[in-house]
């Protein structure tokens, strides 16, 4: 007997696709032995993403030396991702920089020099500026809980000696008046630094050329730089007064703000002859900025308080424990820094806008 023939034609074909997967599963699972096929699970299912290689945390590499530099010093977490923020807006000017340059746009050379003088407030800021006495203290008065060390006026700490023993102050309050004592020293720190930066200029510029050979741009920069330095010298002895003041009398409730860089802009606001449309609108935008830095400062303290329990879990020697630590410190530092950077821009802003509209009705 002949055998049977099965032809697959055209014909055929769709009556037996319906049986393919019983023939399929007739043929039964492929050995355990064949891994690595077109359909194994190892193939379809998703691997796991090798871990990134951290890149740099600039695009500028004297910035990522800077970084670098700071990170081996005993800054506390939040001090580091303060000068992260610090770091970010000076990287950001100096690109834009960077673009006005190839235009031809600083042909005195004033925004290359201003650059100069941000980079080196910054660093005398942070004790990377070879001072290292500063920044023993600065490290002391962290780690100690111990605020009237580093001060660096013998005024202001009569004054906050005179205000923490008056007893008309809650911990809060002197919290908050700390605060303000920090603030007065960093804008006298950074008068001096731009007092230097200006006489320096003058000095080269007394000795390339004259009086009268100065160009009107190189004129208007100089007088840009006396007025910024008259507006320091003004915004400090306001200050100084008001520390005094308050240091005597304590907190009353008239206060507009609480935030010495808020009330500091609000001062110069009110001085720069606003309609009261304007300083309406203005201090609507100072409210929301000063809950910003509130925020900021929220995470600031949550920055600390993770980095103690870090430490914490590190000595105990718990790995799971160490490692949620981790994965939290890591977490509340990133997120830190964006929101320093973002209170640093909104401040930068708002200063620029504020000083703009005082020097235009000059």
């Amino acid at each position: 007997m002949a055998p049977l023939r099965v032809c697959a034609g055209p014909r055929v074909l769709p009556r037996l696709l319906p049986l393919l997967p019983l023939l399929l599963l007739a043929l039964g699972p492929r050995p355990a032995g064949s891994h690595g096929g077109k359909y194994s699970r190892e193939k379809n299912e998703p691997q796991p993403a090798a871990p990134r290689e951290p890149g740099p945390e600039f695009r500028m590499e004297k910035l990522n030396q800077l970084w670098e530099k700071a990170r081996r010093l005993s800054l506390s977490p939040v001090k580091l991702a303060e000068f992260h923020a610090d770091l970010k807006i000076q990287e950001r000017d100096e690109l834009n920089w960077k673009k006005l340059k190839v235009e031809g746009l600083d042909e005195d050379g004033e925004k290359e020099a201003r650059l100069a003088h941000n980079l080196n407030v910054i660093l005398a800021r942070y004790g990377l500026d070879g001072r290292r006495d500063a920044q023993a203290v600065r490290s002391n008065a962290v780690e100690d809980g111990a605020p009237d060390e580093g001060l660096d006026d013998p005024q202001l700490e009569k004054l906050w000696h005179k205000a923490k023993t008056s007893g008309k102050f809650s911990r809060e309050e002197l919290d908050r008046l700390w605060r303000e004592f920090l603030h007065h020293k960093h804008k006298v720190q950074e008068y001096n630094m731009l007092l230097g930066t200006l006489s320096r200029a003058e000095e080269l510029q007394e000795n390339v050329i004259s009086a009268a050979d100065m160009s009107q741009a190189q004129g208007e920069a100089l007088q840009s730089r006396h007025r910024e330095l008259k507006d320091g010298m003004r915004s400090i002895s306001q200050g100084l007064e008001r520390l005094r003041r308050v240091s005597l009398q304590g907190y009353g409730a008239e206060a507009e703000f609480e935030e010495p860089r808020v009330m500091d802009l609000w001062d110069l606001a009110q001085s720069a002859n606003l309609t009261q449309k304007e300083l309406e609108s203005l201090r609507e935008e100072l409210k929301h900025f000063e809950a910003r830095v509130e925020k900021h400062s929220h995470y600031q303290q949550q920055l600390q308080l993770a980095q103690e329990k870090l430490q914490h879990a590190e000595r105990l020697g718990d790995e799971a424990h160490v490692r949620r630590s981790q994965e939290r410190h890591a977490l509340l530092q990133e997120r830190t820094k964006e929101l320093g950077y973002k209170v640093k821009k909104h401040l930068q802003d708002l200063s620029g806008r504020i000083s703009r509209a005082r020097h235009n009705e000059l």
